[in-house]
């Protein structure tokens, strides 16, 4: 499921990015790789704050319905 339907506060584990070469490299020099854990801390329309590791990034809705959790 995309990142923005997944439960608040819920530890949850990525399984597959739905993005361009460019944008998923971004996105692993940010931490957020397959297998990889993240909390949704919250979202709003389609867009989305997460906590990967010890920082917390804001996530357009775009790029939040191409991260799919498990």
């Amino acid at each position: 499921m995309p990142i923005v339907l997944a439960p608040v506060n819920t530890l949850l584990r990525v399984t597959k990015i739905l993005t361009d070469d460019k944008t998923k490299k971004h996105l692993e020099s940010l931490g957020i790789t397959i297998n990889s854990q993240v909390v949704l801390i919250s979202q709003n329309g389609g867009n989305a704050i997460i906590q990967v590791k010890d920082s917390r990034l804001a996530l357009d809705k775009t790029i939040a319905m191409k991260i799919l959790v498990v």
